[in-house]
């Protein structure tokens, strides 16, 4: 196998030497004709098996152009990993290009089932890759997450070796995918054993690589990727799949990203959500579907532009502080910050088209702690959008008891549809 340059904007393509008139196939989802235990490319009559491992390698390093030249209908193995092709581009080198990279940043999110394979996407800044492996029985279950940059791939992700359970290698040989097959170039677990030429190379090496995998296989998209990938089991049939789905949405006109600025509602009187109103408790559970105890806002206080203002009374009756401490109870940090989710949930309710949808709580950042909150503490929620990006919001809040601010968390959600 050997690596070669090629012109900008022509991406990866694979090319067979052994084969008359050297034919090519270019590394795009459309070319996926098997997906069974490893991704395979065709076109015509010509096949190239196992393609995923090289273009992990080339993706992880950040090369957009090349040509992959082989002998044989594919690449040599090595050791399981993508190591050894990572080698050889350290060792060739990389050339800055003058066509600028042109990143497809995901705008809206996907999710797909293929079997016990469950994917989903997320609008991320950078790629983000957060994955849970298992075996049957939920054996060797492992979890792991990263953003994948040129400079983390080698070192947290390339070396992880391709696996398999001992009771598969009957059916796999009789499918010839494991002709040539061993310990020297993939990891055997049996029963609870771990049976390998050397230790593992990460404490959750399968897991690791089935991130390779995915990285190898979202390639195919043919430009480089933004976005938070959330993988449970994932297999090359669920990886492509997603990769045609993100495709599909590429080729769509790409929507305009802004910064929040709410749209007016439709008359004072169609939505209670408007600038200069309060909403008293019954109001909030015509927006809000929570309920006690888990309803976080008794009133709100003041809605104006993209901020809105509540209140939560906290009170010894809350049933929390039955365990939270006796004798001594303090409101768990973890519900003020679901106080804020609530309250940016309020704030998302000021567009009308997105009256009846839920908002899901996604993740939370810099989130700070300040000092307790304790029975009889009136807690004001101040929240501002700062950021609507499709169905994602991003909200700063901060909760405070008499003007003294006790906590504070950057929010990001999600709008849904009820099912």
């Amino acid at each position: 196998m050997t690596f070669l340059p090629a012109p900008p904007g022509s991406g990866i393509r694979f090319r067979r030497v052994d084969l008359d008139g050297t034919p090519e196939i270019e590394a795009r989802v459309e070319h996926v004709i098997d997906t069974n235990r490893s991704t395979t490319l065709g076109k015509g009559n010509v096949k190239i098996h196992t393609v995923e491992h090289v273009l992990a390698a080339l993706s992880g390093a950040g090369v957009d152009n090349a040509i992959v030249e082989l002998d044989a209908s594919e690449p040599p193995i090595a050791d399981g990993s993508s190591r050894e092709y990572v080698r050889m581009i350290e060792k060739a080198g990389l050339v800055p290009q003058t066509e600028a990279r042109a990143p497809y940043r995901i705008t809206e999110p996907l999710q797909l089932q293929v079997g016990e394979t469950m994917m989903q996407v997320f609008p991320h800044d950078r790629l983000k890759i957060s994955c849970t492996s298992s075996g049957g029985g939920g054996r060797f279950t492992q979890f792991f997450s990263l953003e994948v940059t040129p400079e983390t791939w080698p070192k947290e992700l390339a070396h992880a070796r391709t696996f398999c359970f001992f009771e598969e290698l009957e059916q796999l040989y009789k499918h010839g995918l494991i002709k040539g097959g061993s310990l020297e170039n993939a990891v055997v677990i049996r029963d609870d054993a771990v049976l390998t030429t050397e230790p593992l190379r990460y404490e959750d090496e399968f897991v690791r690589h089935k991130m390779l995998d995915i990285l190898g296989d979202l390639s195919l998209l043919g430009r480089p990727f933004l976005g938070h990938i959330v993988a449970i089991r994932p297999s090359h049939t669920g990886n492509c799949e997603l990769t045609r789905q993100i495709t599909a949405q590429m080729r769509k006109p790409e929507k305009a990203v802004q910064t929040f600025s709410p749209p007016p509602a439709k008359s004072d009187d169609d939505n209670p959500v408007r600038d200069g109103a309060t909403l008293d408790v019954m109001q909030v559970m015509k927006i809000l579907p929570h309920r006690p105890p888990f309803l976080m806002v008794d009133l709100v206080t003041k809605i104006e532009g993209n901020r809105v203002v509540a209140q939560k009374n906290v009170t010894m009756g809350e049933p929390v502080f039955q365990g939270h401490f006796p004798g001594h109870p303090i409101l768990p940090g973890v519900l003020q910050l679901e106080a804020m989710a609530q309250v940016a949930g309020i704030l998302m309710m000021r567009q009308a088209e997105n009256a009846g949808k839920l908002a899901y709580f996604m993740s939370a950042e810099e989130v700070k702690w300040r000092r307790p909150v304790r029975p009889g503490d009136v807690l004001v929620i101040d929240v501002t959008m700062t950021k609507m990006r499709g169905k994602i919001g991003k909200a700063r809040g901060e909760c405070s008891v008499n003007g003294e601010v006790v906590s504070e968390a950057n929010v990001t959600f999600m709008l849904m549809d009820k099912e």
